[in-house]
């Protein structure tokens, strides 16, 4: 008898899971709004022409491929830095914050959960209602108590009182998994005065933040969208950040991220740093080496780095066209109850839709969105957008 015999499955990825549904359906006009992935208006993930010269570079001066440090290239991980706390932070020229190389945001939210994990005085962590599945599934896997705060308060965007009050019961030292811009199922991103209320309650109640920034350039700019974490990192704050260039790269498949430790001073840097690299060595060992040169090579080009900040601008008006050309035609179709979706920002959208009307999307429109009602603007385009537009007033009873 064999071993696996009494191995039970488990369900699909609900993400994933959706992108085979759709892969099995044959219809011609089928449209894929599940996945979270930047196309353009052609419908294509793009090979940015940064990452395109990156790479010939890269082949023209071909090394044999060593293990890199066990936290990563020590130049991607100082690139890393500049490009989330800014060429001027005090807290990375101090040396107070540690960053490590990861396997893309998943990787560094698990490594952030692995370290922290194995100093916290608890092992709770809250994320956002609604928030990614994956943040609960990676938290529960590191063996913490996974709970949740008041996020999302209908279509009206963030429940900042109830975010608050979660935040004020939670027991010291519990970690709270924050986005810090293009929340991701909603869309909906917290004020600058809602992010400083939040400081404040962290700060008091002795909690641990932990950042997830996946979708850095997507809302306002690669400046802009990352402001909250270079205010804490002014202000003191001890905290966490996992960032990816899955996204403003364009590189999904090479798993380029990194995470990074915000502590007191260089002292406790300098011990965070070998936690950081333990975890590492026992999840891992180290990571891959070529996304890592890509986005090294583009950031230490002043030319090149030009190109890539302007290819994330076209990224970023794009979707908001998309999310823009969405709402007038939703108008124009007699849907006049969704134009909230124009007030959300970054590649994902909370339609407002529910599960039933989800499920005819599908099954009789062809469009695949999740149950919840979340929808990737990124995945619209010229060719399909009066698709999507004619299947959500058909099933809003239009």
């Amino acid at each position: 008898m064999s071993l696996f015999a009494a191995v039970e499955a488990t369900p699909n990825d609900p993400i994933f899971g959706l992108t085979d549904k759709f892969n099995r359906d044959t219809d011609p006009h089928k449209v894929n709004l599940g996945v979270g992935m930047y196309q353009d208006d052609d419908g294509r993930v793009p090979l940015l022409e940064s990452v395109r010269i990156a790479e010939e570079r890269l082949a023209r001066a071909a090394k044999p491929a060593t293990y890199p440090p066990m936290d990563g290239l020590p130049d991607y991980n100082a690139d890393a830095q500049r490009v989330v706390f800014g060429a001027d932070s005090e807290a990375v020229a101090s040396g107070r914050v540690v960053t490590g190389q990861s396997l893309g945001g998943t990787g560094g939210l698990t490594l952030a959960a692995d370290v922290y994990g194995s100093v916290s005085p608890n092992h709770k962590a809250l994320v956002s209602t609604p928030t990614w599945a994956n943040h609960i599934a990676i938290m529960r896997h590191a063996g913490y108590d996974v709970g949740k705060y008041a996020y999302y308060d209908g279509r009206t965007g963030v429940d900042i009182d109830g975010l608050l009050s979660d935040l004020s019961g939670a027991e010291p030292g519990t970690m709270v998994i924050m986005h810090e811009c293009c929340h991701n199922p909603t869309g909906y991103d917290l004020t600058r005065s809602q992010w400083d209320a939040v400081t404040e309650a962290v700060r008091q109640r002795g909690l641990m933040l932990l950042i997830d920034m996946a979708y850095q350039g997507f809302s306002q700019g690669l400046d802009e969208d990352a402001e909250t974490i270079r205010r804490l990192a002014a202000a003191g704050l001890t905290f966490m950040v996992s960032s990816s260039f899955s996204k403003n790269f364009s590189l999904y498949g090479e798993r380029v991220g990194a995470v990074h430790f915000v502590c007191a001073d260089a002292d406790e840097a300098a011990r965070v740093r070998t936690r950081v690299k333990t975890a590492a060595r026992e999840d891992y060992s180290t990571p891959p080496l070529h996304g890592a040169q890509v986005v090294r090579t583009v950031l230490q080009d002043e030319q090149l780095r030009d190109t890539w900040t302007d290819e994330v601008s076209t990224m970023r008006e794009r979707i908001k066209k998309m999310r823009t050309g969405l709402v007038d035609g939703l108008r124009a179709a007699g849907v006049t109850d969704m134009d909230f979706i124009s007030d959300q920002a970054g590649m994902f959208s909370y339609s407002g839709l529910d599960k039933a009307q989800m499920e005819e999307l599908r099954a009789v429109h062809h469009v695949y969105g999740t149950d919840a009602g979340r929808i990737c603007v990124a995945a619209l385009n010229s060719r399909n957008i009066d698709h999507v537009v004619a299947a959500i007033a058909a099933v809003r009873g239009q």
